[in-house]
């Protein structure tokens, strides 16, 4: 499968990094795995932060859609021609399409480090590396990014959850927390950090508080795949297989062929092997 050219859906991003080998089956070891850059998607939004204006640049982030690979070889060329930060950033979102995020990542630190790019684009730019390093299983990595993005930015909700997927990539549930309630008291009728913020409070083990949040994210959201994935792990967590079955099943349904189907069908699986197998 190719690399896809869109944001990954941060509460997918938040389960995937900390859900263990079934979302409810937690395998320490997980979140410092690596994880395939064409299952998490390319982490540039839909509008990438422009740190320069061109056409040169406007044609090469243009290409990152459909020719990554002609994108990659536009901005090396442009680069030897002075191309500068705008040249460096097209061609690190080209490498994480390309499949080398840690590669990318780092390129992306290098083009948010320079204070002569605004404010506003070094922070989204320190999210784009902090995802980057996220694709890779380097929580640390992703974490300071993500840190040093809300910096620049303490207020911007994205950023926020984010940091949060960071934090939690790192185990540190709490910060990941703290950061989903900033970005809620900001913007409160964003499902995905309902769904974030109550993945993270199930790994602290307050389950009534979980389930409040992603109650409020099916509130919202009734269709959301990540939101039933969620509540099907807490309702298996209460004892109510037939109630988590049915959440699973769903989640299939709506997302089928997404890493978050593939995590409701090991819950399934598990589910039917009986309490020896989980």
């Amino acid at each position: 499968m190719k690399p896809r050219m869109v944001l990954i859906g941060s509460a997918v991003l938040f389960l995937v990094v900390v859900a263990g080998g079934a979302a409810w089956y937690f395998s320490p070891s997980y979140s410092s795995r690596s994880v395939a850059a064409d299952d998490m998607g390319l982490p540039i939004p839909p509008v990438p932060p422009r740190i320069a204006e061109s056409p040169e640049y406007e044609r090469c982030l243009g290409m990152l859609a459909t020719d990554p690979a002609g994108a990659g070889s536009f901005a090396g060329t442009w680069q030897t021609k002075g191309g500068g930060d705008a040249a460096a950033h097209c061609l690190a979102l080209s490498m994480i399409a390309l499949g080398e995020p840690a590669e990318g990542a780092a390129l992306l630190e290098r083009v948010a480090a320079d204070e002569h790019v605004p404010a506003a684009a070094r922070a989204v730019i320190y999210g784009q590396a902090a995802q980057a390093w996220l694709m890779t299983g380097q929580a640390n990595e992703a974490n300071h990014d993500a840190a040093l993005g809300l910096a620049l930015s303490a207020d911007d909700p994205d950023l926020l959850v984010e940091g949060a997927v960071a934090a939690a990539a790192a185990a540190h549930y709490q910060d990941a927390v703290d950061d989903l309630t900033r970005a809620l008291a900001i913007d409160g009728r964003r499902a995905d950090a309902l769904i974030d913020r109550a993945t993270a409070l199930r790994h602290l083990g307050r389950l009534d508080a979980a389930e409040a949040d992603i109650q409020r994210a099916i509130a919202i959201d009734p269709n959301n795949p990540e939101a039933l994935l969620e509540r099907g792990i807490l309702r298996q967590r209460r004892d109510d297989p037939a109630g988590a079955r049915t959440d699973w099943e769903r989640t299939i349904v709506l997302a089928p062929d997404t890493t978050t189907a593939d995590l409701a069908q090991q819950n399934l699986a598990l589910l039917e092997a009986g309490p020896e197998r989980q």
